[in-house]
């Protein structure tokens, strides 16, 4: 076949060729000069770059004008260009998720409608111009949130008190998000809904043409909007239920995710799932290795073949009769702007404990990220560890967050002599 790859997440992420045979098929990689430059040498594939001025879809569009040809499949592994790559299948005739479909599984309102319809509970909500139309009126009273409908790793999420405080800040542009204080351009673009108290779960697997494949559990510690702030945050495996597999189901038809990966997550009411949100994506961080290490199974190469239309469902490795409770973690050096990696005080007992299966550290002196990233290798801290249960690998995360103090320094100007002491920043 002739496939077309929207390139965005890094190569070693996916592992494209654990997925594809690059041999037998004709693969192009369509992408942004940072992106190609991730590709393995020696893999056979054609690389077009792309600017990067304008979206996806516009830029594939201007070059497959100017070059006619065709294409039998047309893939995108990362959130951020699903639709680009669903509006090129409508436009090229090819098959895959829709327009449509791809829309429930990307905006959060139409998701949260979809999911509800479908008699799960979902937290009460409304987009925001609704919301400031009715003068703050809503179905709740208590800790609001106002978030993105498409956004991800809780950029431009907050949480309020109540909904009269998001709406007195909304109405009048002290949210703190750029998009609607600075002149309301982003309104349209964002929601608010209650806040349900509760420990978050995560649902992560396979699906192929509606039937659940495979599918692992995990409950966060930590959570995506504190570590935005600057705190860590990590998740650890536990058994799935019979009752969380049906729940987890009717959520992935409800939205449509009928191939591929999936990343769903919920918040627990007591006893009750409720509905977050959902991707049609493997998740962040280091989902995929744990799962592949607690199960065997490679989520992007399984999905790419899903894609492909490799039937799927028995080709799965078998799961281990007694398994082992893996867990991620991470922790954040953004929030500190341009300073400086020193190293951690207290990690030291944590480095080489018999738990840690990877544990990686950026170099003292390296500069801290100035983005918001799960990365291995480009935040201050990731790992993954493992333990024979679920309750002892969420006991060692705890320890080791509360353990940690990440330990910064001012960046240091070319021809400036090095400072004497580092600048310590206590963030957990």
């Amino acid at each position: 076949m002739k496939i077309l790859v929207l390139h965005r997440v890094p190569y070693p992420k996916i592992a494209y060729s654990r997925g594809i045979d690059h041999d037998l098929h004709d693969v192009t990689y369509f992408g942004r000069r940072e992106a190609l430059a991730n590709l393995p040498a020696g893999l056979r594939c054609e690389q077009v770059e792309r600017a990067g001025l304008q979206g996806p879809y516009d830029e594939a569009r201007a070059w497959l004008d100017a070059r006619p040809r065709t294409f039998d499949r047309v893939i995108s592994m990362s959130e951020y260009e699903l639709l680009d790559a669903a509006r090129l299948r409508a436009d090229l005739g090819v098959e895959g998720t829709s327009v449509e479909q791809v829309m429930l599984a990307r905006d959060k309102v139409l998701m949260k409608e979809a999911v509800e319809r479908a008699g799960l509970r979902v937290p009460r909500f409304l987009p925001v111009q609704e919301f400031l139309d009715s003068g703050g009126r809503s179905p709740w009273a208590g800790a609001t949130v106002l978030k993105p409908h498409r956004g991800a790793s809780s950029i431009d999420v907050v949480v309020f008190d109540s909904a009269a405080q998001a709406h007195e800040a909304i109405a009048g542009r002290r949210t703190g998000v750029r998009s609607i204080d600075e002149d309301g351009r982003g309104l349209p673009d964002h929601e608010v809904e209650e806040f349900v108290e509760g420990k978050i779960l995560h649902f992560d697997g396979l699906v192929e043409k509606g039937t659940v494949l495979a599918l692992g559990a995990s409950e966060y510690v930590g959570t995506c909007l504190d570590y935005a702030r600057g705190l860590p945050m990590g998740s650890f495996q536990f058994e799935v239920t019979d009752d969380a597999r049906e729940w987890a189901a009717a959520a992935l038809a409800a939205v449509r995710i009928e191939d591929g990966s999936f990343h769903l997550e919920a918040i627990v009411d007591g006893t009750e799932p409720v509905f977050l949100e959902v991707g049609n994506r493997v998740g962040g961080a280091d989902v995929v290795d744990t799962f592949e290490l607690a199960t065997g199974i490679h989520l992007p190469s399984f999905e790419l073949r899903i894609l492909l239309g490799e039937p799927t469902a028995g080709t799965l490795p078998e799961l281990p009769a007694e398994r082992d409770w893996y867990g991620w973690f991470v922790h954040p050096g953004h929030h500190l702007g341009d300073r400086v990696f020193e190293g951690f005080d207290g990690a030291e007992p944590f480095r080489s404990a018999p738990e840690v299966v990877t544990w990686h550290e950026l170099p003292v002196g390296a500069p801290l990220p100035d983005h918001l990233t799960y990365g291995a290798h480009e935040t201050a801290l990731a790992g993954i560890a493992v333990t024979g249960s679920p309750e002892e690998t969420r006991r060692w995360m705890t320890r080791l967050f509360a353990s940690l103090t990440l330990r910064v320094s001012e960046p240091v100007a070319p021809g400036t002599p090095l400072p004497g002491a580092a600048v310590s920043d206590a963030v957990a």
